[in-house]
């Protein structure tokens, strides 16, 4: 047992990081009947849509789950009275400030816990009086910090900072890195893109498999004028960088993105338009396995790692 096992009252340090078209119920229910803790992407999901997933898994598991929450989302006030009608006991807030939603939630007995990108923005949400932070760094797939400060560098500077928990992210998809993070200072740690490659996954087959297939430098930080987003380098990604070469304006760069860009790529499977989110560690994901089975592997390779490095010692 450790803070954040006891926080979530969960078996093992592992989050499944909310994503959007990725993580419905099914993959949030699999990591925590695993013994980790399954978030539901709300992100990706109309209210009475994230309704229906938050009580399809509570059926489908009976132990702690929760809910991932964009607070750029504009039906959020709805987001959360569902949240809160539904019983949710766990939710993790993102691309917002913690002080709009953090004592609104507490108020209703659930545990908070935000994720930031930087020092000032851990200590902003410990301010807000959340239960835990994540500390993504700058290899995490999907909407990202502007600072482009890696997760090596950020857990042991927010660790420094902050008295909360604090869950790594970014980069971590092994027990090793698991072990690596904690050891720098992290309770736990949040995985995306090794569960964006699993069975339980909701992201289309043509996503999943493109995964196993990108390389090392084959993935890169964009758009950030709008909202920073890691990307697989497809054509969409060419036409950004094409863009980029003629000085566009924000609303240029609005106009090429559209609407729905992420839903075409992840969850409908065009490779070629779609805006494909995922972390640099796709490098090294080989294969397409079941959540429990990511979980169980991490945990093993976690052990060993740590026995190898107290055999070093």
């Amino acid at each position: 047992m450790n803070c954040i096992t006891s926080l979530f009252n969960i078996q093992y340090p592992i989050i499944q990081a909310g994503m959007v078209w990725v993580s419905g119920y099914k993959l949030a229910s699999a990591v925590s009947n695993a013994g980790g803790l399954g978030l539901i992407g709300a992100g990706s999901m109309y209210p009475e849509i994230l309704r229906e997933h938050i009580q399809k898994c509570k059926k489908a598991t009976s132990k702690p789950f929760g809910v991932n929450v964009p607070m750029l989302y504009p039906d959020i006030e709805t987001l959360m009275q569902i949240i809160v009608e539904e019983g949710v006991k766990i939710v993790f807030t993102s691309a917002g400030n913690p002080m709009t939603w953090t004592a609104y939630l507490k108020e209703h007995g659930i545990t908070v816990v935000h994720v930031v990108s930087s020092t000032k923005f851990a200590l902003k949400a410990q301010q807000a009086g959340v239960d835990a932070i994540v500390a993504e760094g700058f290899e995490a797939g999907g909407h990202n910090g502007r600072e482009e400060t890696t997760t090596f560098t950020l857990i042991p500077m927010v660790k420094e900072q902050i008295k909360i928990p604090i869950i790594a992210a970014g980069g971590i998809a092994t027990g090793n890195g698991m072990l690596a993070a904690m050891i720098l200072g992290a309770d736990g740690v949040q995985v995306g893109s090794r569960f964006a490659a699993s069975v339980e996954s909701s992201a289309h087959d043509n996503f999943k498999k493109v995964i196993l297939n990108t390389k090392e430098g084959e993935t890169q930080l964009t758009l950030k004028e709008l909202t920073p987003v890691r990307l697989i380098k497809n054509k969409f990604f060419e036409d950004i960088q094409e863009l980029y070469t003629k000085c566009p304006t924000k609303d240029d760069l609005a106009a090429l993105l559209g609407r729905a860009r992420s839903k075409r790529g992840i969850f409908e499977g065009d490779l070629v338009e779609g805006e494909l989110e995922i972390g640099q560690i796709a490098g090294l994901i080989h294969e397409i396995k079941t959540a429990g089975s990511i979980v169980a592997d991490m945990m093993q390779e976690y052990q060993l790692a740590k026995n190898s490095v107290a055999h070093f010692l």
